[in-house]
């Protein structure tokens, strides 16, 4: 047995059939616990070939554990490209963008490369990085406006969150475009009913927009 096959094994052994019900409701095929896995890829240190191996091997766990043994600075914009298209579940295609690419001296050029992608799971790892990079880097946000106002209400789920989160984020670091931010996710309701337990902020633009607003003007 492979050293990946040995952990695949060990992944399938902590598998809860209650953790994966929980998890696949949220896109992420597995039932292990994060805790638990987290431990498992402390016990691997950082390891750039097998962490590899563990993403080809295309076992969802597998994925989330390579992730934690690898570093930004072991991969150039292909493989991380490559790893993109290839995840296998939202956690793992999360935890790449916050682990690996935001971190990455290739985190512009990819936010670039996958702007205007065909698939829109890429295309919202684009809008993912522009949330990044609205507060810091020389963006068009009048252009990003337009496009969201234009595209987010019968975006894809996944690209429609994306682009939500950056319609919010102009709206709350930037006061001279709040009031447009807000009134697009007035006319567009993207989120309006989406479910929030008590205490939590809702996605919803213009609610979460005031709220941090408030909350930073208190």
């Amino acid at each position: 047995m492979t050293r990946v096959e040995e952990i695949v094994a060990e992944l399938a052994a902590l598998e809860d059939p209650k953790a994966r019900a929980v998890n696949e409701r949220h896109g992420d095929p597995h039932g292990v616990n994060l805790t638990k896995l987290r431990a498992l890829a402390k016990s691997l240190g950082t390891d750039r070939e097998l962490a590899g191996e563990l993403w080809d091997s295309g076992d969802v766990a597998a994925q989330l554990v390579a992730l934690l043994i690898a570093k930004p600075k072991q991969f150039t914009a292909d493989e991380l490209d490559a790893m993109l298209r290839t995840a296998r579940s939202d956690k793992a295609h999360d935890w790449l963008l916050n682990y690996l690419v935001k971190k990455s001296a290739h985190a512009s050029a990819l936010r670039e490369r996958w702007w205007g992608d065909a698939d829109p799971r890429v295309r919202a790892a684009g809008w993912a990085l522009t949330t990044h990079a609205v507060t810091t880097a020389d963006l068009d946000r009048d252009a990003l406006l337009d496009t969201i106002a234009r595209e987010m209400r019968d975006a894809e789920p996944k690209l429609q969150w994306a682009m939500n989160e950056t319609l919010a984020t102009i709206g709350i670091e930037d006061e001279s475009r709040r009031a447009r931010a807000v009134a697009i996710g007035e006319d567009l309701q993207v989120l309006a009913d989406y479910p929030v337990s008590k205490g939590c902020t809702s996605p919803f633009a213009p609610a979460w927009i005031a709220e941090i607003v408030r909350r930073r003007e208190a």
